[in-house]
Parts: C-alpha cells; sequence; structure tokens
C-alpha cells in the first residue's frame, strides 16, 4: 500500500488574478534548491486520521497558521516516489512572511556525528498561478491546473 499524505493549497484573489500559498522544504539538501522545490504544505495523516483533519494539522505544523473555510477536494496524485497526495483548496490569507515550521533533526554533514536541528520548511510564499508552476514540483502541478480550472468554471 503506498504512503499517502494530506495538504492544502491556500488560494487568494488579487484583483484579477488568483495566488496560491506554497513553501519551500528546510534542510541542508535543499538550501540551494529554488525552481521545482516548493510544495502545498502536507504531510502524512496518523493512524485513524481522516485526511482533511490530517491536511489541517499538516498546514498548522508546517506554517504555524490556522486555517478556516470551505475545503473543496481536488483529485489525488502520485508522486515520482509512489506517495499518493491528497489536497484541498482552501481560499483564505496569511502573511508569508511569518510562517514558521516545526523542525527535524539530521546528522549534517554526513558521517560528522553532528546531529543539527533544521525547519522542516525554510520559507513561504505567494505565487501567481504562472511563477507558481515554475516553483512547484512537478508531480503537484496538476493540483495548481485543477483549482485554476475550477476556478474558471464557477465565472
Amino acid at each position: 500500500m503506498p504512503k499517502i499524505s494530506a495538504g492544502i493549497l491556500l488560494y487568494r484573489r488579487r484583483d484579477a488574478r488568483i495566488e496560491v500559498f506554497l513553501i519551500h522544504p528546510g534542510g541542508p539538501l535543499w538550501a540551494k534548491k529554488d525552481l521545482g522545490a516548493w510544495s502545498v504544505p502536507k504531510g502524512e495523516p496518523n493512524p485513524r486520521e481522516e485526511l482533511l483533519e490530517a491536511a489541517l494539522r499538516e498546514f498548522h505544523e508546517e506554517t504555524g497558521f490556522r486555517i478556516a473555510g470551505e475545503a473543496v477536494p481536488l483529485t489525488a496524485r502520485q508522486q515520482r516516489s509512489g506517495k499518493v497526495v491528497h489536497v484541498w483548496a482552501v481560499e483564505g490569507e496569511c502573511d508569508a512572511s511569518l510562517a514558521r515550521s516545526n523542525t527535524f533533526s539530521m546528522e549534517w554533514p554526513p558521517g560528522s556525528g553532528r546531529v543539527q536541528q533544521f525547519p522542516e520548511n525554510d520559507r513561504a510564499a505567494w505565487f501567481d498561478l504562472a511563477e507558481a508552476r515554475r516553483r512547484i514540483w512537478t508531480s503537484q502541478l496538476g493540483f495548481i491546473d485543477e483549482l485554476e480550472a475550477r476556478l474558471r468554471q464557477r465565472r
């Protein structure tokens, strides 16, 4: 059975454009990567946790923000790793400059015996849809495409 993640694609309307909120993974392995490295805030559900509850919890853990609003399920997508990601689109607002994530430990540099703490995500930002497509992991592009299509249908 593949691993599962659940996440929130937060979006907002700015004049005639849509912007989405993405996070950049923290730690030394991602420090110099930008295009194609950003992600929807997401994570693995706890045992017996509903996927939407997990998505909201993970959003809070990875950004420090609690959000509310109608959660619209998007089509689940499989990443290259085989993990299946379930995402809900939620219209909302937050100040990306105030985002704070939980941390993780890893030996760094490798083989040094030194265990260091790093933020799970080191940056958060709002991007218009064109820029978001350049920044997000390729396996998550479909979430942005689907959000855009749904919002156009509502007009």
